[in-house]
């Protein structure tokens, strides 16, 4: 962001912390060359792999050898992907402490916020701005750093990591930018309340991780599950690739039953009386496909917006009860 199209207030913050932007700048740049060189180093062995003739089946010497390669080269890939996901995964918590401390509870607690509000900055443009500069800068790159790791998870010579993992799920679609956002909220209405720059950190990664928390334990139900009924005795169908399973049972007509209710006994006798007596007629499983990423990512984005709002306006309630 150059400070040179910026006036105001947004240029003093800019300038005031510019060595952590062009710092922050610089790791996000490292991030992205390091992401898609791995894609390309991996891509390359494939193709070596490819242009060789060989075959998983083939055991001479020189084809394991450059099957185990690219084996290995995929396999290091996948780590990539899981360290960068985690790396994802924490980056809302570090934009919202550094919001909460140097940025704002710093302010707070050395009452140099006292000459910006002198200069004809009200105390209402004087949070505005603290927010805004931030936000500004993480939906422009964010979005970026998440675009970049979905292409390289899903690049076809990748070993992927599945789309459910944890730390893979929270590195793409549109929930990462909602999170940052919902991190700077809440960093700056701790820093209002407490006006101390390290326990307004603390209470920025506890409230956040709480939040974070919440959300991937409910994940799975933000959004309709697809349900696979099998008749009892049947085989039971396989269920697609690469799906969020979330749970099976019994099912009793429509009634549903949970497994251990008769598979939990291991003689066969009792687990044919138990069907029978609970009228048993099939089996049925719920599972999220691969199509239900965008619906789950935009719910759940959805929530963490409305959570970032609230903590927003809190934030300029404490302010002007505070500095009316």
């Amino acid at each position: 962001m150059s400070t040179l199209a910026l006036r105001g207030p947004a240029r003093v913050v800019v300038l005031q912390h510019r060595r952590v932007l062009w710092i922050a700048g610089a790791l996000a740049l490292a991030g992205v060359v390091l992401l898609t060189a791995s894609v390309w180093w991996n891509s390359g062995t494939a193709d070596t792999y490819a242009d060789s003739g060989c075959s998983y089946t083939d055991t001479s010497p020189r084809c394991v050898t450059a099957f185990q390669d690219m084996l290995s080269h995929q396999a290091w890939l996948r780590d990539v992907l899981r360290y960068a996901g985690a790396a994802m995964t924490v980056l809302p918590a570090a934009i919202g402490l550094f919001v909460a401390g140097p940025m704002i509870g710093r302010e707070l607690e050395s009452g140099t916020y006292r000459l910006a509000w002198s200069q004809s900055v009200s105390p209402a443009r004087w949070l505005l701005t603290k927010l805004t500069v931030p936000a500004a800068i993480t939906v422009v790159v964010v979005p970026v750093l998440s675009a970049v790791y979905a292409w390289c998870r899903t690049s076809p010579d990748t070993d992927r990591v599945a789309w459910y993992d944890t730390s893979t799920y929270a590195a793409m679609g549109t929930l990462p930018t909602a999170s940052a956002l919902l991190a700077i909220a809440i960093g700056a209405l701790a820093a209002l309340l407490v006006r101390r720059t390290l326990l307004a950190m603390s209470i920025t990664a506890l409230a956040y991780g709480a939040v974070a928390l919440a959300l991937a334990a409910v994940r799975s139900s933000l959004w309709a599950v697809t349900t696979v009924a099998t008749p009892l005795n049947a085989n039971p169908a396989g269920l697609p690739g690469s799906t969020l399973f979330v749970g099976s049972g019994l099912m009793a007509g429509e009634q549903r039953l949970r497994g251990e209710t008769c598979y939990g006994d291991p003689v066969p006798e009792s687990v044919d009386r138990c069907l029978a007596d609970h009228h048993v007629t099939g089996t049925y499983t719920d599972y999220h496909p691969a199509s239900h990423f965008w619906p789950l990512q935009l719910v759940g984005t959805g929530i963490v917006l409305v959570l970032a709002a609230i903590a927003v306006a809190l934030a300029f309630r404490v302010l002007r009860r505070r500095h009316a």
